[in-house]
């Protein structure tokens, strides 16, 4: 099995990365770009088990370690 995870700042955080690209975007002449939002990709593999126990795990150290829930949201999903 394996958790793929997306951390990515709140909306009312301010992206600094992300207004860089859009600039960087912008000044290469790609149109009609709104926003841009960088945040983190993770796959983590794991070993069988219970799906609903590998979901509370995989939460767990999404809100411990993989994120800061003070200025970022993460969702994840396990395959």
């Amino acid at each position: 099995m394996k958790a793929k995870i997306i951390v990515m700042p709140k909306k009312t955080v301010l992206d600094p990365q992300g207004k860089t690209v859009k600039h960087a975007l912008e000044s290469i002449h790609f149109k009609g770009i709104k926003d841009v939002r960088i945040g983190k990709f993770l796959e983590i593999e794991l070993e069988g088990g219970n799906k609903a126990a590998l979901q509370k795990q995989i939460d767990e150290a999404c809100h411990k370690l993989l994120s800061n829930p003070v200025i970022e949201d993460y969702t994840f999903e396990i395959q």
